[in-house]
């Protein structure tokens, strides 16, 4: 019996009871494959009819197995990881955003990786998580054994960034997405023996538009075959980027698979492929409306590719609706992993439909979507109702051109309904998750990066998306950094900050304080490195800004249990300017040395 029980504070009171099952010997259970792209839309790929480019290894998938033409997601990148994990609608598992904490999914909610990993699975995830960076909110808390890649939202640079190996901060090697199919090829092939379940999340074509010249050079002054419905409004190089990165995401996909053929693992492996939201740029997308962040059609319809050979009738292309909150259902069915889960699961399991079984019911359903203040919108079997009211045929009107409301009364008012009732519900879910702070102590590490942080005074971060910035511009000695944290074990925590200061500030005095307990340090050694080079993004003008940072041992600080603001100050600055700042480490001490502390 697996247990996970957290007796502190925010999360008094929580219990997951999951039961163990144990492994037939003459019947290995499938091996499972996840990819998510990010960022992709829906006509990023050969197999729905894109011409600008090529990708075979993806496709295959479809031609192999089978493909969900009406596949839905969220409009944007954590709300659909959330649904996807564990089967229910996003708003009530504590995600509402992508930063600034939005992102993070409730402990109590049972995730699939926790369901597989029960079951026996080894569990693997290597890519982007955006589901939550400190404990219990990191993916090793969340069902998996091994977790290499990072947890914001977006990452700055895709050239050997700084990554997250298991709680560790590490630098990466090569191109992003090549490093993070090399830690899951090792992955493979170190748990072949045994079921295993691979989620690998790519970072890409999610910007800074990062490629290398390999697979840029194909895409260099391109003009595609293939534009946006409304040509205007389409970025050319954002699109070339983001075909090179397609085919990037392709080839490494093509390495997986031919593991798994090495491996005499393909007829025992379910593989999965599906991205996060629409496109995050206007490009071509088979005419549909909207894009990353929309409600429409061209926001929330995915690519969904399904292959297991001998189980899945090969070139099927199923035509009822599904979406992210079926994949936990589903995928534990086709895997007989038990999904038993603390809260309901609101999605439904396609598997016979995947199977081909005869007469296999699917009844018409309503899925909703919630987006921002006010966007929600569902789909039924033929129609879908925006924002504002108006209804589509998408069986025939796949664009949304034509509001057929008028022609449908009834429906329309019962749709509106059923859009203002789902609505208010979300906005009660949004509420109560509005206001969580983040969580310290709760592993022996805890990283608190200038993400989750606010700048007081003239400090100001390096870029308008907070997910991958550091704090820079301060000037004042009463300026201040806070995070709102909660402590969920008392002790003794040593404070590193990872810092710049040119030499003209070295001599800057910095103080941590929480509550009644404080630490004071001298910055005595300067570091000031460039920004990285930006010569392979491919989009020029971007807010991306990445340099190197190093360690500032600050002290060790005493907390005790509970809710409060971390703040960091600088009683004195040196020639006018103080520190900047990625972000903050607390390691707790062990208790057999905290004597000698004292």
């Amino acid at each position: 019996m697996k247990r996970c029980l957290f007796s502190s504070g925010l999360f008094a009171g929580l219990l997951i009871l999951v039961p163990a099952i144990s492994f037939s010997a003459e019947k290995r259970r499938p091996n499972l494959v996840i990819f998510l792209a990010d960022d992709q839309g829906w006509g990023d790929l050969g197999v729905h009819g894109n011409t600008n480019l090529a990708t075979p290894n993806i496709d295959s998938l479809a031609k192999d197995g089978a493909r969900l033409a009406n596949f839905y997601v969220c409009a944007v990148c954590a709300p659909t990881r959330a649904e996807f994990l564990t089967g229910r609608y996003h708003f009530r598992t504590g995600v509402s955003g992508v930063s600034e904490g939005a992102g993070r999914l409730n402990p109590d909610e049972t995730t699939l990786s926790d369901l597989f990993q029960t079951s026996g699975y080894a569990t693997g995830a290597f890519g982007k998580w955006h589901n939550g960076t400190q404990a219990p909110y990191h993916p090793l808390d969340r069902g998996f054994d091994e977790f290499y890649g990072f947890t914001s939202g977006h990452w700055g640079h895709y050239f050997s960034p700084p990554l997250d190996h298991n709680r560790k901060q590490v630098k990466g090697k090569g191109y992003l997405t090549d490093d993070l199919t090399d830690h899951a090829l090792r992955f493979i092939e170190e748990h072949h023996e045994k079921p295993f379940l691979c989620y690998v999340p790519f970072n890409t074509p999610h910007s800074p538009f990062y490629v290398d010249d390999n697979f840029y050079k194909k895409f260099d002054g391109l003009d595609p075959a293939l534009r946006n419905r409304d040509p205007k409004k389409e970025d050319l190089p954002a699109t070339r980027a983001a075909l090179a990165m397609c085919e990037n995401i392709d080839w490494n996909v093509g390495r997986i698979l031919k593991k798994l053929d090495a491996l005499d693992l393909r007829e025992e492996t379910i593989v999965v492929y599906f991205s996060d939201n629409g496109p995050n740029s206007f490009r071509w997308n088979g005419g549909m409306k909207g894009k990353k962040g929309s409600t429409d059609e061209g926001g929330l319809r995915s690519p969904f590719l399904i292959r297991w050979p001998g189980q899945i009738p090969a070139g099927r292309t199923i035509t009822e609706v599904a979406g992210a909150i079926d994949m936990l259902p589903t995928l534990t069915e086709l895997s007989q992993v038990p999904a038993k889960t603390a809260k309901p699961i609101e999605g439904r399991s396609f598997a016979n439909l995947l199977k081909g079984v005869t007469n296999a019911e699917w009844p018409d359903r309503r899925l909703f979507s919630v987006w921002g203040k006010k966007r929600t919108t569902v789909r039924t079997a033929k129609f879908r109702m925006d924002e504002n009211g108006a209804l589509f045929d998408i069986q025939n009107d796949r664009g949304q051109h034509h509001n057929v409301a008028g022609k449908y009364p009834d429906l329309s008012a019962d749709l509106r309904k059923a859009l203002a009732a789902h609505r208010l519900d979300a906005d009660k879910y949004f509420a109560a998750n509005a206001a969580r702070p983040f969580t310290v102590g709760y592993a022996d590490s805890t990283t608190l990066p200038a993400r989750d942080g606010v700048p007081h005074g003239t400090i100001q971060r390096s870029s308008k998306a907070p997910n991958n910035s550091f704090f820079t511009n301060w000037t004042h000695e009463d300026d201040a950094i806070t995070w709102d944290i909660k402590v969920g074990r008392a002790g003794e925590y040593r404070a590193t900050v990872f810092y710049t200061c040119p030499s003209p500030n070295v001599g800057a005095r910095i103080r941590l304080a929480w509550g009644d307990s404080t630490i004071e340090a001298t910055v005595t050694e300067a570091f000031d490195e460039p920004l990285w080079d930006k010569s392979k993004e491919r989009v020029t003008k971007s807010h991306y800004f990445v340099k190197d940072f190093k360690a500032f041992d600050l002290g060790v600080l005493s907390l005790e249990t509970g809710r409060g603001q971390l703040t960091l100050t600088a009683p004195s600055l040196v020639g006018g300017r103080g520190i900047d700042v990625y972000s903050i480490v607390l390691d707790r001490v062990p208790l057999k040395d905290n004597a000698d502390l004292e």
